[in-house]
């Protein structure tokens, strides 16, 4: 049976969207080395359409010599939960349909292997609450940006245990959570 693990470059203030502010902060290979055991333990993606629309032309062009992680992100299987996306054209696409719990329960039941979920906010959001996310990866920024979409909206509460945590150079945490028991 497979796990949902989430992984999210978040700033102190919660916020996910459009994390081109992740720029301004040295990228530390201690911090590739944890997202790349993330991937490597993965067997496939799941993501929301406007992650997958961002993705998708992003990452197909890539190859493994830009960037270690292409091999994963174009060749695994790829779920997407949308109620309008009709024909992906990214490599090992698969539309879910609109979220529905019992379906991303019979993905995990049906995949080898962790899912990998990136980004997806309002996916990620309906994960957390349905409790179908095994482990949260937050790579928390030490910014505040005051506006943008947030992961934790206020009608959302979720009980988490910290699992593991590691500290780089540049002020970022990484943050592991599992569901509290």
């Amino acid at each position: 049976m497979g796990r949902i693990v989430v992984h999210e470059f978040i700033t102190l203030d919660g916020v996910i969207e459009n994390p081109a502010w992740s720029m301004d902060y040295p990228f530390d290979p201690r911090m590739g080395q944890a997202i790349g055991g993330i991937m490597r333990q993965s067997k496939a993606l799941l993501m929301g359409r406007h992650t997958y629309e961002m993705f998708a032309p992003a990452w197909s062009a890539r190859t493994a010599e830009d960037d270690p992680g292409a091999p994963f992100m174009n060749e695994s299987p790829k779920y997407v939960v949308s109620a309008t996306l009709r024909d992906p054209d990214w490599s090992n696409s698969t539309v879910l349909g609109p979220y529905d719990r019992d379906a991303i329960g019979s993905l995990k039941g049906s995949t080898e292997g962790d899912i990998y979920v990136s980004g997806s906010k309002t996916l990620v959001g309906a994960l957390l609450a349905d409790g179908l996310v095994d482990e949260l990866h937050l790579f928390m920024y030490p910014l505040t940006l005051g506006t943008g979409l947030r992961l934790f909206d206020d009608d959302l509460a979720v009980k988490l245990a910290l699992a593991e945590s590691e500290t780089y150079e540049s002020g970022v945490v990484h943050l592991a959570y599992r569901p509290a028991v």
